[in-house]
């Protein structure tokens, strides 16, 4: 019994949602074909301006992030010679040392 009960109350609240549902529609206040034209053209108009604002923006954000990046190139490349430069310094030092090492075992030996 009760699922009877169940799938009529069911029943009756499908039928009173479409009945309100139909009721609604009929409260709807539907445009003009003129209003429909103007509105859908006002609204062509401001998508069409917002993509422009868009486009611009891209643009010139990728400018400024072409032009952050080459700095960042530079940057990297100069540092990347300023090491290899301090290196290259090193092994001079390095070397010039070695040599005055064999120079000094040299004249030891020469002295002796």
């Amino acid at each position: 019994m009760a699922k009877d009960a169940k799938k009529s109350k069911d029943i009756k609240n499908k039928k009173h949602f479409f009945k309100d549902f139909k009721a609604e529609l009929k409260k709807v206040v539907w445009p003009t074909p003129k209003q429909l034209a103007n509105k859908t053209l006002a609204v062509i108009i401001i998508v069409l301006i917002t993509a422009a604002i868009v486009f611009v923006l891209d643009v010139i954000f990728d400018l400024f992030n072409q032009e952050g990046i080459n700095k960042l190139k530079s940057n990297i490349r100069n540092k990347v010679v300023v090491e290899n430069t301090v290196d290259n310094t090193n092994e001079i030092v390095e070397n010039a040392i070695d040599v005055n090492k064999v120079e000094d075992e040299s004249s030891v030996e020469n002295a002796q």
